[in-house]
């Protein structure tokens, strides 16, 4: 017989429900007709749109990074839910390196569902880690794998009616779990993930984001807004990048991070 919830996977099934009902009933929020004119319009050797473009090469530099180190570390040194949400974040990242060089080399709506996709895919093998690591270990590989079965629904959703308050649900709403979780003591021999610098980086990118033509000005037109948004949200990689490479150099888990700064 399986051991009834604990208190905080109730706590996180209850937050999920909410969510969805939010991205249910919510009223419908309206993608902004301008969303696709990006400040940077520039074409740099051939490539239309070429810094919103090529900035997403951190995100597959640090996907493949990823995945190299978890092929490195020792086979018992994760979990199987630890591992196969680990490689799902950082197969996310190449597949959002791709998408989101696909949508900008063309800014649509088809292309940004594509982007979208990538995304999705990151987003669920990072709220899976983080619950895996912070709640229990059914509570990652269900998060991750719903996330991961939503997102495309919320995606097809905002394509074919145009409202995108479910994946700002799934988005938003997600980070709030993060920040949730972060504040949550690491479980014992878990994969510990500085999870308060992630929510830095989420933060900061999308300030940039907001203030895409704001930054291309303040710039003198050298780099906009949405290119720093993507060196920047790559950044959110780095703690796990940093808590697997732990893995591969000791040779066991990363739990020998202090207790006293669980974020």
């Amino acid at each position: 017989m399986r051991p009834m919830p604990s208190k905080s996977e109730t706590l996180l099934l209850l937050a999920c429900a909410c969510l969805v009902a939010v991205a249910l009933f919510g009223p419908a929020v309206i993608q902004p007709p301008g969303y696709h004119g990006f400040a940077d319009q520039r074409v740099l050797w051939g490539v239309p749109f070429a810094m919103d473009v090529l900035s997403n090469l951190p995100f597959a530099l640090a996907g493949v990074a990823g995945l190299w180190f978890l092929g490195k570390a020792p086979p018992r040194a994760l979990s199987n839910v630890q591992r196969a949400m680990a490689i799902l974040f950082f197969g996310g990242l190449v597949l959002t390196a791709c998408g989101s060089a696909w949508y900008h080399a063309q800014p649509d709506d088809a292309g940004l569902a594509i982007d979208r996709i990538g995304m999705a895919a990151a987003f669920a093998g990072l709220l899976g880690l983080a619950a895996a690591g912070r709640v229990s270990e059914r509570a990652g590989a269900l998060l991750g794998l719903t996330i991961l079965l939503l997102a495309p629904v919320a995606i097809e959703l905002g394509s074919s009616t145009g409202n995108v308050l479910p994946w700002a649900a799934l988005q938003f709403g997600g980070m709030a779990v993060v920040v949730w979780l972060a504040w949550l003591r690491p479980r014992p021999g878990a994969l510990v993930i500085r999870l308060g610098w992630v929510i830095l980086a989420y933060a900061a990118a999308k300030l940039l984001e907001i203030n895409d033509r704001a930054v291309f000005d303040l710039t003198g037109q050298l780099v906009s807004g949405h290119t720093l948004k993507h060196l920047v949200a790559a950044l959110a990689a780095l703690p796990v990048l940093a808590a697997v490479l732990a893995l591969r150099k000791g040779g066991q888990n990363a739990t020998g991070i202090a207790w006293r700064s669980p974020v």
